[in-house]
């Protein structure tokens, strides 16, 4: 088999499927995915239990949809052990092989291992894709205890989300106030009195010293009871695949403009992959990888161009966008507004704004504010 072979299933994997067949509609292509190859909004996993919707409802287009839709093939369930970039071949898991002309990997990432004393004996359950929703959201019982570890994006949706069902959540994390990379002290302080006020229990500036079942003893000796936990602590990109294949990583699989890989037949996109801006986690930059790398595998120049992308964090007790300076810029937070209703600039040392905080009302300045700042590539 040659053609573009991509590997993931996920955003990243069906969305570029769906930019190369808009503009090819004849090159062979195939999905190879270690899942179901269902189509769902990841996204949408920190949202969905509020709104009522179990998996089947998650699910926008099962994988023979997807494959008779994009004339595609989909090898569900196969998992990708090796790359043999000599025979230009991918050696599966069952001791099949798959040939590819052009390979993308659309890998993503993998939750970051969380332990402590005990975590061994307890399930410390994570959401990544489809199938750990499945399992974590069996578990849950109505009106439980669920302990969160983590306030950062991601744990923070599924915290509101959960509260809102009816759980009873407890949240640990070390930073002093709710998603301490992307907001300053004041907004975060705001989002941590709209998140208690909707019945959220904020060990903030804590962290677990050990578990037992039912139980968490945080550094301070104080525990929190709980009949669940969800760790949402960040992603690690995942290269381990490219590594063994001799590809060049770092944070991530590093990709030049055209998302390409120390090998010129192989790209990387997404949560897996490194571009000069480093490695990008969210919808908005992948979307516009797919459109990018599309152009390059059907016969273009593109190169990758990314504005300024804020990002909105699903927290209805408190709405709260960030468009994040770049790591490691210097500047301040310059801030306007009181209570709810907070705007928060970075701005750098020669006057020049760099990124931006806002909550509340703020929120709808985001996309015009986003055209004030800086491009990321």
């Amino acid at each position: 088999m040659t053609g573009i072979v991509i590997v993931g299933s996920g955003l990243g994997g069906y969305s570029l499927a769906r930019e190369i067949r808009r503009l090819d509609r004849t090159v062979a292509l195939t999905v190879v995915t270690a899942d179901g190859g269902e189509s769902y909004s990841k996204p949408m996993l920190s949202a969905a239990f509020a709104q009522g919707k179990d998996i089947a409802a998650l699910i926008q287009k099962d994988a023979d949809t997807m494959a008779a839709e994009l004339d595609i093939q989909v090898l569900r369930r196969t998992r990708v052990v090796a790359i043999d970039r000599a025979a230009k071949v991918l050696r599966l898991a069952d001791g099949g092989v798959v040939g590819y002309g052009r390979l993308v990997l659309a890998l993503g990432a993998d939750p970051r291992p969380y332990r402590v004393e005990g975590s061994e004996a307890v399930a410390v359950r994570t959401v990544n894709d489809l199938d750990d929703y499945a399992l974590w959201r069996a578990g849950l019982v109505a009106g439980g205890r669920v302990l969160l570890i983590g306030a950062g994006l991601i744990g923070m949706e599924f915290a509101n989300d959960l509260a809102i069902a009816g759980q009873r959540v407890s949240v640990v994390d070390p930073s002093p106030w709710p998603l301490g990379r992307l907001l300053p002290r004041q907004l975060g302080e705001e989002l941590a009195t709209a998140l208690t006020g909707i019945g959220i229990d904020l060990h903030l500036g804590r962290s677990v010293a050990r578990l037992a079942q039912g139980r968490a003893t945080l550094d301070d000796g104080s525990e929190v009871a709980f009949d669940t936990i969800l760790s949402a602590i960040g992603l690690v990109p995942r290269i381990a695949l490219a590594a063994a294949a001799g590809l060049a990583v770092d944070k991530g699989i590093v990709v030049d403009r055209a998302l390409r890989s120390s090998d010129p037949d192989i790209f990387a996109i997404g949560d897996c992959a490194q571009t000069e801006a480093g490695p990008l986690p969210f919808v908005a930059p992948l979307m516009a990888e797919a459109k990018a790398l599309a152009a390059t595998l059907a016969g273009g120049g593109a190169t990758l161009k990314l504005p300024a992308l804020p990002v909105v964090v699903k927290t209805p007790a408190l709405p709260v966008a960030v468009c994040p300076p770049a790591a490691g810029a210097a500047g301040e937070w310059r801030i306007e507004g009181v209570g709810h209703d907070r705007k928060a600039l970075y701005i750098g040392a020669d006057g020049i704004p760099l990124g931006f905080a806002l909550t509340g009302a703020a929120t709808a300045e985001r996309q015009a504010l986003a055209k004030e700042m800086p491009d990321l590539l």
